[in-house]
């Protein structure tokens, strides 16, 4: 199977949320699978996601699906599997890739942040990888095809041995936002006595939940009307509630903070800590700021594929990727979060079982060899 990759690949680092693991994760999967893939080498794929004037952006989007059309042209491809936001597609040169025989996927794990339907670009694909379920909807409602696979994870094969050491440490890693902020913060206030390192970056920064910027009274409104177009009259009027909300003051939190762990560290403290924590709430006007929406994260694949005991915040479709229990355990509280810290602290049978099953779980059903499988036997 050979395999033409659009996965935001790109040579230097745009000003735009971490992205390049995007392609090491499904180079390294698909290689695994025993497919090859293929590249346009000149393509900035994550360039489509930066900030540019229009015409810089038509010129890109130009330039990059004329490259694609004439390498697949030149050198012929099975599959076109891409991860692509709608502004990036070019939905005329999908369709001359489908002329030319190539079954084409796109993978997108934002819907359930960014949208309340599927967008009108995604239509153009023949599949969609879903790894949201509660995305599902959205697609069964539009009648698309689709496969609900999970996110695309990979670990190096020395990371998947099964290991009993411990670091006695309660741990969770990832950047600050609100959401984690109110739920470790309401942990803390719950049990004080409960030690959790926290790392990640700008833990440190308590600014508030918004900031205002200073610009004229005309373009706040412009602004504003934008927004409302865009999330409806029901998030703006969180939005406005939300800036009445001081947000936690860190001090409470500042002696579990750890910073920011490099390659090596970040695997050994999710290997090696008693219990690692997943929080799958996220910050959205869309939800009242006390009441959250969650969703699976990549950490809910990640963590288990290095055999962490791993304790993840529960969100529809948890389920479905592990025995809840025996593979992995869940929190819906702040206060469930500390009672389950605590049955599971003592207890290290039940730890080393959970880590042993739930790796075990992992690498053989959510793996990326496993999905692009499950693709190749929906296109054959």
């Amino acid at each position: 199977m050979k395999i033409f990759l659009s996965f935001l690949q790109s040579k230097i680092q745009h000003p735009i949320p971490a992205y390049s693991f995007w392609e090491y994760y499904i180079k390294n999967g698909i290689t695994e699978a025993g497919c090859q893939y293929i590249e346009c080498d000149d393509v900035d794929w994550a360039r489509g996601l930066v900030q540019q004037s229009d015409q810089e952006f038509q010129d890109w989007k130009s330039f990059t699906w004329s490259r694609v059309l004439k390498q697949v042209k030149e050198k012929g491809a099975d599959l076109f599997l891409s991860y692509l936001y709608p502004q990036q597609i070019d939905e005329s040169a999908i369709r001359e890739l489908k002329k030319m025989g190539v079954f084409c996927v796109n993978f997108f794990c934002d819907h359930v942040r960014l949208y309340r339907s599927v967008p009108k670009a995604f239509h153009v694909f023949d599949l969609n990888w879903v790894p949201e379920y509660k995305a599902i909807k959205f697609y069964q409602k539009a009648g698309l095809n689709y496969l609900n696979l999970p996110m695309p994870m990979w670990v190096e094969p020395k990371y998947r041995s099964f290991n009993k050491t411990e670091n006695n440490q309660v741990s969770f890693i990832g950047s600050k936002d609100i959401q984690r902020h109110i739920l470790f913060d309401t942990l803390i206030k719950h049990n004080p006595e409960r030690i959790v390192n926290i790392y990640g970056s700008d833990w440190l920064n308590n600014d508030r939940l918004s900031t205002i910027s200073a610009s004229s009274a005309r373009q706040k409104i412009l602004n504003q009307l934008a927004f409302i177009r865009q999330n409806g009259f029901y998030a703006y009027a969180n939005k406005i509630r939300s800036r009445s909300y001081k947000a936690p003051s860190a001090w409470a939190l500042n002696r579990f903070f750890k910073g920011k762990p490099d390659f090596e560290n970040y695997i050994k403290i999710t290997k090696e800590s008693n219990i690692t924590i997943g929080v799958n709430r996220y910050p959205s006007f869309n939800y009242p700021l006390q009441k959250p929406n969650t969703y699976s994260r990549l950490r809910d694949i990640e963590a288990p594929m290095l055999g962490a005991c791993y304790l993840t915040e529960w969100t529809e479709g948890i389920d479905e990727l592990y025995e809840t229990g025996k593979e992995i355990v869940t929190y819906t509280s702040a206060e469930e979060l500390d009672e389950q810290c605590s049955r599971l602290l003592a207890d290290e049978k039940i730890r080393m079982q959970l880590r042993e099953a739930g790796q075990k779980r992992a690498l053989s059903d959510h793996s990326i060899s496993t999905s692009i499988q499950k693709i190749i036997e929906h296109i054959t």
